[in-house]
Order: structure tokens, then sequence, then C-alpha cells
């Protein structure tokens, strides 16, 4: 991985974005002697961080439909299962 600071960032922000699309490797950008922040492209972003999100809410959906299959120990009335989906989804 490349390191860049911020200052250099600023000033040729358009060749570091063209070697990051040549690349594909993240280019850390650093503020005195810390990164302060990683570059990476949209498919890395797509694939690291929004498909993760939609898997987990999915898993979550599963989740929670498993347990409205699941058998109740104490009798619910049609009201109450309902009134229980609406107060999960807001």
């Amino acid at each position: 991985m490349k390191t860049v600071n911020a200052l250099t960032m600023r000033n040729h922000l358009g060749s570091v974005l063209e070697e990051l699309e040549r690349t594909r490797e993240p280019v850390l950008v650093s503020k005195g002697r810390k990164v302060r922040a990683v570059l990476i492209t949209p498919e890395d972003f797509q694939r690291r961080f929004v498909d993760r999100q939609a898997e987990e809410r999915k898993q979550e959906w599963v989740r929670r439909l498993d347990d409205l299959r699941a058998p109740r120990k104490v009798n619910a009335t049609t009201l109450d299962v309902l009134r229980e989906l609406r107060g999960s989804l807001t």
C-alpha cells in the first residue's frame, strides 16, 4: 500500500486517483506522522461494506422470521402478533 501525505494529496489528487484506479491498491492518507484515512476503489467499498451490510440485514430478517415461526409458549392472539410486527418495523 502506498502512503500519501495530505498536502501531496491536495496538490496531486488527480494523479493519486489515477494510480488508485490503475493499481487497485488502497492508498493511505497521512497527516503528520499518523494515517488519517484510506482511499479504496468503489468496487472494494461495495464488496467490503455495502454487500456485508445487506447480508447482515438479510440475516436479521431471517432470524425474525424464524422467531415468528417458532411455537410460542404463551398463546398470543393475532392482534398481539400484528402489534409485535408493527413495533419491529419502526
